[in-house]
């Protein structure tokens, strides 16, 4: 058997921190003069998340020691910030746990599909303003979705199974907010069944979904309604609604269910920018369980 070599990570190496270290700082101070007119003011949670993620991994900040019985090794384990969406190896551990919970224990095995839905630009400011809208468009993208299939398949009362996570970021680190949605593939029933959807087109759906939010915003007084009668009438309206090709939710299958997770909870800054460093993580979470049981 080939002996299992712990290797840890190295925070300080990744260029995440060492920006985060040399300019952070700069930036607190410069931000009420130069950003809060445009953006609003730096709420204390930013901070504090920046300055844990620094400390994450540091041993002169603390550690624990974890020794085998078996093999009688043991080690200094430092502590980590245990953040999320910002620290790409505290959220990266979120994610794998995550995947594991969904495919063992939350999916029904039968087809799944991932779908996205977006919005035009020129909406998304009325949802970085108000956030508390986010919760709304969350419900109407899920009831779109019910009325979509139980339409497809004939099925008044199919029921929807649905995970579904707020986005708020996009490639080149914007504001966009957006819905990532887990779904079954289908609509369950009452006495067990599961109906598989067709192969149609999202276009009915990606139609409801416009409706549904321009009608939300005109009811929220944030939208006037002449410029809701010109967004309905355009033929490129900036809505869309995509979805993947289907796979099977193996509950066996965790490596399934960490890219499905992946996919819905991921940060764009750790998964391109910071690559190397969650792959660290990553081989050491494994050698580290590998040690401490054998």
């Amino acid at each position: 058997m080939v002996e299992q070599v712990y290797r840890p990570r190295r925070p300080k190496e990744s260029p995440l921190w060492q920006c985060l270290c040399a300019h952070f700082y700069d930036f607190v101070q410069a931000y009420p003069e130069k950003y809060e007119k445009k953006y609003g003011f730096l709420k204390p949670v930013m901070e504090d998340v920046v300055n844990k993620y620094l400390d994450c991994g540091d041993l002169t900040k603390g550690f624990a020691r974890i020794y085998c019985e078996n093999c009688k090794k043991s080690m200094l384990l430092p502590f980590s910030c245990k953040g999320r969406w910002f620290c790409p190896s505290c959220h990266e551990k979120k994610v794998l746990l995550f995947g594991e919970f969904i495919a063992g224990t939350i999916a029904f095995p039968v087809p799944h599909r991932q779908y996205v839905f977006s919005l035009p630009i020129m909406l998304r400011v009325y949802f970085r303003n108000n956030r508390q809208i986010l919760k709304k468009l969350c419900r109407i993208a899920n009831e779109s979705l019910i009325e979509f299939l139980r339409r497809s398949l004939d099925r008044p009362t199919g029921q929807l199974g649905m995970v579904m996570t707020i986005h708020t970021f996009g490639d080149y680190m914007g504001y966009n907010c957006h819905i990532h949605a887990l779904v079954a593939d289908g609509l369950f029933t009452d006495n067990g069944m599961f109906y598989v959807a067709p192969r149609v087109s999202t276009r009915p759906l990606e139609q409801l979904f416009r409706v549904r939010v321009i009608q939300m915003l005109v009811e929220e007084e944030l939208l006037a309604p002449e410029m809701a009668r010109k967004l309905l009438g355009w033929k490129h309206s900036g809505f869309s609604v995509h979805n993947g090709k289907p796979w099977w939710m193996d509950p066996t299958d965790t490596r399934r269910g960490q890219r499905t997770s992946n996919s819905c909870t991921t940060t764009r800054g750790s998964r391109r920018r910071c690559q190397s460093q969650k792959i660290r993580w990553v081989d050491a979470v494994t050698t580290r369980r590998r040690e401490t049981e054998c």
